[in-house]
Order: structure tokens, then sequence, then C-alpha cells
């Protein structure tokens, strides 16, 4: 794809009270996230950071509104809590059945390619996945993300119960067997949040663990990973290397 690209940001869920005040919803973190990833690219004549991305956000919790295919160049699903989602899977396989608009696919988005693809979700037995965890690539995550591990902060406790047929597995971790996805010119996912920093996920951390999700133990677990070095910027760099590639 050239640039301009116009990516549509589909907020799955509202932030907590702290970050939405910073951000204005996650469109204003995936927006904040891309922009940093493109400069680390270096490729200012191929995609500047300032005049390149056009990111639009569509409130599809509230309003369930939808961009239309022929006005964007891809979607971004983000994470998200909330129980519904059989509109959204229908929306994602409406993408998935044409070829030019692409699709990214962050954590509850990850888990909505698998289901649009009619591969189950459930909750983990291994029990939450939070912070910055490591996670181990196949050859093809290697080769995309440029590394032999990526670290990223996560924040799940559902997970995607197989690689659909016919897609790329890109990495697993000991409580989540599927941790991206991908297939070439039309989607990549991870369960993981590149776009999250240590301050959306302690904000996260405090708000389970005041509402009786988290333990203690289970809390400070977290806490206790939430600011070590992570690859999300370098992620978002991959999202738009694949969004640019013909």
């Amino acid at each position: 794809m050239r640039p301009p690209l116009r990516i549509a940001v589909l907020e799955c869920d509202t932030p907590l009270l702290d970050t939405e005040s910073r951000y204005h919803g996650y469109g204003g973190v995936f927006a904040a996230h891309l922009k940093a990833s493109a400069k680390t690219l270096n490729q200012s004549e191929r995609l500047d950071p300032e005049t390149d991305l056009q990111i639009s956000r569509w409130d599809i919790l509230s309003r369930m509104e939808y961009p239309k295919l022929e006005d964007i160049d891809a979607v971004l699903l983000s994470g998200s809590n909330v129980p519904w989602t059989n509109r959204l899977v229908e929306f994602t396989q409406s993408v998935l059945a044409q070829d030019r608009v692409r699709l990214l696919g962050i954590c509850f988005g990850h888990q909505i390619v698998a289901r649009a693809l009619g591969v189950s979700i459930g909750p983990s037995d291994q029990g939450w996945e939070t912070a910055v965890c490591e996670v181990d690539l196949t050859d093809k995550g290697k080769d995309l993300f440029g590394k032999d591990k990526l670290c990223i902060q996560q924040m799940h406790q559902d997970v995607v119960s197989e690689c659909p047929s016919a897609v790329t597995l890109l990495g697993s971790s000991p409580r989540c067997a599927v941790q991206g996805m991908y297939s070439p010119r039309r989607f990549i996912t991870v369960q993981g949040h590149p776009e999250f920093n240590e301050e959306i996920e302690i904000e996260i951390v405090n708000h389970l663990t005041k509402e009786g999700v988290f333990s203690e133990i289970q809390a400070q677990e977290a806490l206790s990973r939430v600011g070590n070095e992570h690859d999300g910027v370098s992620i978002g760099g991959t999202f738009l290397k694949f969004l640019l590639d013909e």
C-alpha cells in the first residue's frame, strides 16, 4: 500500500479514567503508538509520521458505527473486555472476504480474527497473562519482527484455542499457545498489547485489583514487571511495514 495509510481503529472498549483523559480513547492510544513506531522506521520518504498516517476512530461500543471499506486501507481491532461480539465478527468476516483492506488485531482483536475464521476462544487453564512477558517466535515470527523473541505487555485471560488452518502462527508463550497470527497482505495479529505503556498497565492492574479480579499477590507480581523493557514500538513498526508492503 502507498501512503497516506487510512487506518480505522475500532474502539472495542473505553479506557480507564487516567488513560481516557490523557489519550481520549483507545484511538488516541493507537495514534500515539503508531506515530512513534513510524518514527523508528526512519523512512520518512516512504512514510512520514506527521502526514502519512490518517487514523480514524470508530465507536463500535456505544454508537455501533463501522467504516465503509472503500474509505479505508486497514482496520485495527483494539482490545476489549465486553461480552458482545456478533456484529464485530460479521464485520471482520467482510474484511477477510476482500483483498484490499488489511487487518491488524490486538488482544481482543486477535481473538475476533480467530473467531471470524471459525476458531473458538475461551479462558486459559493457566490463568491471566499480565505485564511484560516473553513470546517465543516461530521462524515466520522471527522474520517479520526481526527478533528471536518478543517482549510485550499482556492483559488477558481468554486465549485462541488453535491457529486457524491456512494461517501462519507467529509465536507462543507458556500461558498462550497462539500469541500471533499472520496471512500475507490480509492480516497480522498479536495477543499482547504493543500500544500499552507502563502507566496504562498500572492503571488497569490497580483497577482489576480493586474490583477483586486480581489478588494482592497477583497484582504485585504484575506490577513488578510492568516497567520492564518491551518491544511495543518495534511491533508497531512491523505493523506499518505490513501495511506498506505491496
